[in-house]
């Protein structure tokens, strides 16, 4: 069941930036420069005990790895699902679990990642949980990607630098830069958040045992990807019947040259799908919409009856000027009806008194959402809000 927790003001003052307002920190520090919060979610309490991250990395549906080092050169990555007789002995050093997606998996997770939607959902992709022992990491890396590292239990040390050395280990099997200089260190203790835009390099490392690390990373498509998934989504819904034609192709000597006419042919084709903008853009909200491959859904034999209702943890929902798009469908929407369904994929949640007032065509769009198990019906009490710990005051610390 998704949480419903509304997303954060743009101009509200926010503890979890360190009393920076969200429109702030996207101007001075989205994918600028670094920016450290001391006590940034104060009593912290992680979103997966330990029992249940193990649980989880067992699981086919779940994307998890197991990364052991020895004297910090000898690693060694075991891609899961993952055995619970091949998981080490706690106490042993130097070995870390990272399980993706747990906001899929755990209601707390999902409700803690509702906090980080100043950014667009179709930026937001999921929240990473690390388990480690004493001197537990994955080594110095880069990421393509923005990401927030919040510290959930035990303490980690970060150590950053813009400038680096972009040559790679050649026998890690991670992605891992083979010399590291540090530009900055920090040791961060739980409720404490580092966020670090792409292409910094950094390398965190479990100081003491039981160190657990919330990773809040992005979506960044490749160009050449993104235009990949397009073009195929593209083509599948292109009506158009024209075939090609080649009247005056002479005779040829070279039967196996591509014949240039059906190469202009071909190029124009693709030219005429990239330049229909509104199919452009309906596809890109499928494919952004797309849930995660390991997903899928249960279906549901409620009944249908005009009451509160919160979208399921692992649907995706967007919208754009003409659509909603939910889970890869695209909903064309106009009037009237574009106003509760953008609710609902804002808030994630529908209250009792908007369903009833919507139309017929979006409750019976609800209800078959329903069936489908992407929503469900909201028990919890709405509007829900949170409401801070008290606590030692968060503070911000900036990188030049």
């Amino acid at each position: 069941m998704s949480t419903t927790v509304r997303p954060p003001s743009p101009d509200r003052a926010l503890a979890l930036l360190g009393g920076l307002t969200p429109r702030e920190f996207m101007r001075r520090h989205w994918q600028r420069k670094p920016l450290l919060v001391r006590n940034a979610i104060p009593r912290l309490v992680p979103p997966a005990s330990r029992a249940e991250l193990f649980a989880l990395a067992t699981r086919e549906d779940v994307e998890s790895r197991l990364v052991r080092v020895r004297n910090k050169r000898d690693w060694s990555l075991t891609q899961g699902p993952i055995a619970r007789s091949s998981f080490p002995p706690l106490r042993q050093p130097g070995w870390t679990l990272l399980v993706q997606g747990v906001d899929l998996h755990r209601d707390a997770a999902h409700s803690l990642l509702q906090q980080f939607r100043f950014v667009p959902d179709a930026r937001l992709d999921d929240l990473m949980i690390s388990w480690a022992s004493d001197g537990g990491g994955v080594g110095p890396h880069v990421d393509s990607y923005d990401v927030f590292l919040l510290q959930a239990r035990g303490k980690r040390r970060w150590r950053i630098a813009r400038r680096y050395d972009a040559a790679l280990h050649e026998r890690a099997p991670l992605e891992m830069l083979r010399r590291f200089a540090a530009e900055e260190e920090y040791v961060l203790e739980p409720g404490d958040l580092l966020y670090l835009p792409p292409s910094w390099a950094h390398e965190g490392v479990a100081v003491g045992a039981d160190c657990v690390t919330c990773s809040i990373g992005m979506r960044a498509p490749q160009r050449g990807a993104l235009a990949g998934e397009l073009a195929q989504r593209l083509a599948e819904t292109c009506d158009d019947p024209a075939l090609y034609r080649d009247a005056r192709q002479p005779p040829t000597a070279a039967p196996a040259e591509i014949p240039p006419t059906l190469a202009r042919f071909a190029a124009d084709a693709v030219r005429r799908l990239a330049a229909d903008r509104p199919l452009v853009e309906r596809a890109l909200g499928e494919v952004l919409s797309e849930p995660k491959p390991r997903v899928w859904f249960t279906k549901s034999t409620a009944r249908w009856r005009p009451r509160a209702v919160a979208l399921d943890r692992r649907t995706r929902m967007l919208y754009d000027l003409r659509h909603v798009f939910i889970n890869g469908e695209a909903v064309p929407v106009h009037g009237n009806d574009a106003t509760p369904l953008r609710r609902l994929a804002n808030e994630r949640a529908l209250d009792a008194g908007t369903v009833r007032r919507a139309s017929r065509s979006v409750r019976a769009l609800l209800a078959a959402w329903l069936a489908a198990g992407w929503l469900h019906f909201d028990v919890a009490a709405w509007p829900r809000t949170a409401t801070p710990a008290k606590g030692r005051q968060p503070t911000r610390q900036v990188t030049p």
